[in-house]
């Protein structure tokens, strides 16, 4: 059969004299596609095909900031992938890095909101209430908590984008955009970020290997936090005129702003982590 001949679609059950159903996107079957090669063809095409399209979206996505939020703003998305798929993919890159260099950015442990929190004391005294109502003691409830916080820190990570997206649509109401603009661009961010801590963790474990003490050291968090806070700060900078149309010193202290409101939401997301976990583990 060419991909001229007529053929009945077997979904929707019309005829089709075009190589794809207009209605659902439906192929016409060929002997070829019930072989193993044939299956093996289809499978290597998928597989080559999303990763091009995942290599050009991130790609964009360092590269050139804001082109990927003006892309899918003018329907232009084929070529990339989605923004929240495309988030979905950079968390996984970064708890990947986590599980790989045992370090917990949000999903932090017991005993790390304990003693190194600035919640500390809080944490402590809402601790202790905890285990009261439960019946049991710190050393048992501390594996439940910390396996149980790492969970939550991997699904809840979506929750960041929503204060982001509705802080910058205040911040930037005059620039009369659909809603939808400032989600795509506060997801696009925080893939960005994402990486950028994957990259931060990547460092932190070479600097352990080296003989330091990588994250654990109060030197190499604070370094690592201000570089990726500035580079968080630049990146808003330059995404901000071609999706918003800033310029000016206007774009300079709303991406500065925006930059401090990331860091600020990465903190509030950690103390919300742990009262989920506190709760329900």
């Amino acid at each position: 059969m060419s991909e001229t001949e007529p053929w009945t679609c077997p979904t929707c059950a019309i005829p089709v004299t075009t190589p794809f159903c207009p209605r659902c996107g439906e192929s016409p079957l060929r002997p070829p596609d019930l072989t193993l090669r044939g299956i093996g063809t289809k499978l290597l095409h998928a597989a080559t095909s999303i990763d091009g399209r995942l290599l050009r979206t991130i790609s964009v996505l360092l590269r050139h900031p804001g082109e990927l939020t003006v892309a899918h703003l003018n329907g232009k998305r084929m070529p990339y992938v989605p923004p929240f798929q495309l988030f979905l993919i950079s968390n996984a890159i970064f708890f990947a890095m986590q599980s790989l260099t045992d370090t917990q950015v949000f999903g932090s442990t017991l005993q790390s909101h304990l003693h190194h929190q600035d919640w500390s004391s809080l944490a402590q005294s809402l601790v202790a209430e905890r285990l009261r109502k439960l019946g049991t003691d710190l050393p048992q409830y501390t594996s439940t908590f910390d396996r149980a916080a790492v969970l939550n820190a991997k699904s809840l990570i979506v929750l960041m984008v929503v204060p982001f997206s509705l802080l910058l649509w205040i911040v930037l109401l005059s620039a009369r955009k659909p809603f939808i603009a400032y989600v795509y661009f506060s997801l696009h961010l925080y893939a960005f970020l994402l990486l950028l801590f994957s990259l931060a963790l990547a460092v932190a474990a070479v600097e352990v290997r080296l003989g330091g003490l990588g994250l654990g050291s109060p030197v190499v968090d604070n370094i690592l936090s201000i570089i990726n806070l500035g580079v968080c700060g630049a990146y808003v900078f330059l995404a901000l005129k071609p999706v918003f149309g800033s310029y000016g010193i206007a774009r300079l202290i709303i991406s500065g702003s925006m930059a401090l409101a990331a860091g600020f939401i990465v903190v509030a997301y950690r103390f919300a982590i742990f009262l989920i976990t506190l709760y329900t583990a």
